[in-house]
């Protein structure tokens, strides 16, 4: 709400009387941001009226508060609500005060507030959640706690769970201080669900999914219908590898409790992460069918149909949600997808170019422009990309990267060089175009620029382990400095070690120098983690000077079926005579 129309909306109190805005309030606090929920709006019992009018000089206070609001003077406004509060001591304007000290995000009002809140009323559920909130934003974790317990102890829900969901943001140093006042509070309550929850949901975010199950299963025991705890225990035995227990159990509780989102949610995706996409299936769609307006449900439904080719199903779910504007761009692009696998181009163009934002955005203008090029008309397809671009200025430097790529991909290296400089001279220094030239300068031969560019995207980014990879195996290939490329491919490794594209070039620097038993470990543990052509290529020769010929055979020819005419695979095999595959 602007601010102006927040006051307007307060009315003139002095006139009205403040002493009828206790009855029936409803208590306002800071709108979730960093915070958890502990701070929802939550409803207040009533409390009586004050018997009293308030004397002329408070009346005075809240009157030209009042006017210093409606002037835009809210400095004003506040530190005469902030006053009167003190005087008067009446919960209703104490609450009005807090409002506006939410408003204009006073620290320094709401700490004054708070307190005076408990000093007037310290059996009030409201003034002990205001002051759990304003003492959790301080830092003062145990004051927190205090006054979610004193929550308890007037018979109010504190919880204590959004407490410990926010574990997650603090320091290493306030985590482990958490734990030890969650610990404290569970000794003193040992028999209360909520604490005991919120104390296992902390030691799970706190990555102790072992001590959170132990803390766990002992709540579970008694109170076997606490249906978070049955959602956060499905989690925590997914994490401690007992896999099929955990969808076991969730299988049970989503049946014993069908309304519950959450477990049905944890137990489809669940069975996705553990490639049973078969039911997975089967468990969206009942989803769908008890909660039909949950879209991301929808969503995921049609996505596991497209996983197990059942083309036609994700089709309907996905057209639903398109025409419903519901995560239309995400089914739009999807909807592109099974067009172009069904071969029909011109409409996996049209639907690609539906697509008008998200994370799908620049990969849907990406298929468009390499299936247009696909027809036959490559020029055609960087045309239409540069049309995009004078519209979309601010999206230049991915647009000018699909269209370097799209010329390289279709052969036209002194085209997509031509682009990549032009691209960069617009946007010196960005590391995507710096990368995609110096791809194009080592297919044209020009090493040394390669190399160049190389350089500065790790003059800028020295711990970018794409660009370290690539500047390795530049040298590895094309030159005879091994030693140097090694260096670059190790710290490469270092930072991503089970990078299946450095993992091959780590093999194939090893073979260079003549370490080929070396190199085969490398080279069979990125050909299992992604078995592309060119890693191919690189195991299959090292597997035949081992004398491991018939297996090479089988790697090489396993390729071949995958991509009959792969550049380098080709000329692997004709270099090695290899022809009787």
């Amino acid at each position: 709400m602007p601010r102006k129309a927040l006051f307007l909306a307060i009315g003139l109190l002095a006139f009205t009387g403040c002493a009828s805005l206790s009855q029936n309030e409803v208590e306002t606090t800071r709108p979730a941001s960093d915070e958890p929920s502990v701070d929802k709006v939550t409803p207040v019992a009533s409390e009586p009226p004050p018997t009293e009018s308030f004397r002329p000089e408070e009346l005075y206070l809240l009157l030209v508060g009042e006017i210093a609001a409606q002037r835009g003077q809210y400095d004003v406004t506040l530190g005469n609500y902030v006053e009167a509060a003190k005087q008067t001591r009446d919960p209703g304007v104490i609450r009005r005060a807090l409002l506006i000290a939410e408003s204009l995000n006073s620290e320094s009002a709401l700490r004054t507030l708070t307190q005076t809140w408990i000093d007037v009323a310290p059996d009030s559920q409201a003034a002990h959640r205001a002051s759990a909130i304003q003492s959790l934003r301080d830092g003062r974790l145990e004051d927190t706690l205090r006054h979610l317990e004193e929550i308890v102890r007037l018979g109010g829900d504190a919880d204590f769970d959004s407490l410990a969901a926010m574990g997650s943001r603090l320091p290493m140093e306030q985590q482990q201080e958490l734990l030890r006042l969650f610990e404290e509070l569970q000794a003193r309550y040992p028999d209360n669900p909520e604490i005991r929850y919120s104390h296992a949901l902390l030691q799970h975010i706190t990555g102790q999914p072992q001590k959170a199950l132990d803390t766990l299963e002992p709540l579970l025991d008694q109170e076997r219908d606490f249906q978070p705890a049955l959602v956060l225990y499905g989690e925590l035995l997914h994490e401690t590898g007992r896999t099929d227990k955990a969808l076991r159990h969730l299988q049970t509780s989503s049946r014993r409790y069908p309304e519950n989102q959450q477990l049905g949610i944890l137990y489809a995706r669940m069975l996705v992460s553990e490639n049973e996409f078969r039911a997975a299936q089967d468990e969206f769609s009942r989803l769908v069918e008890r909660f039909p307006n949950n879209h991301g449900l929808r969503l995921s439904w049609a996505l596991v149909a497209l996983e197990n080719d059942e083309l036609e199903l994700a089709r309907t779910q996905l057209r639903q949600l398109a025409e419903q504007g519901q995560h239309s761009n995400q089914a739009l692009y999807y909807l592109g997808q099974i067009a172009e696998q069904e071969g029909d181009t011109d409409r996996a163009i049209t639907l690609y170019e539906q697509v008008t934002g998200g994370s799908h955005y620049f990969t849907a203008l990406s298929r468009a422009a390499q299936l247009r090029a696909d027809t036959g008309d490559s020029m055609s397809a960087v045309e239409h990309l540069r049309a995009i671009r004078q519209e979309s200025p601010e999206d230049a430097a991915s647009l000018w990267l699909i269209e370097v790529n799209l010329l390289q991909e279709e052969g036209l290296y002194d085209l997509a060089l031509e682009s990549a400089n032009q691209a960069l001279a617009e946007h010196p220094g960005n590391q995507s175009l710096l990368y995609a030239r110096a791809m194009i300068h080592e297919r044209l031969g020009s090493i040394d620029q390669a190399e160049a560019d190389l350089r500065a995207m790790i003059e800028k980014q020295p711990e970018d382990p794409t660009a370290l990879n690539a500047l390795g195996y530049i040298l590895t290939v094309n030159t005879d400095r091994l030693e140097e490329a090694r260096q670059y491919i190790e710290e490469a490794l270092a930072m991503d070690p089970d990078s299946p594209a450095i993992l091959d070039s780590m093999g194939w620097v090893l073979y260079r120098q003549g370490d080929a038993e070396g190199a085969l470990d490398y080279l069979r543990r990125a050909y299992e983690i992604y078995p592309d052509p060119e890693i191919a290529a690189h195991y299959g020769e090292v597997l035949w000077s081992l004398g491991q010929e018939s297996q090479a055979r089988v790697v090489w020819r396993r390729a071949l079926d995958d991509d009959p005419d792969h550049e380098l695979l080709l000329e692997t095999l004709d270099r090695l005579g290899v022809d009787d595959l």
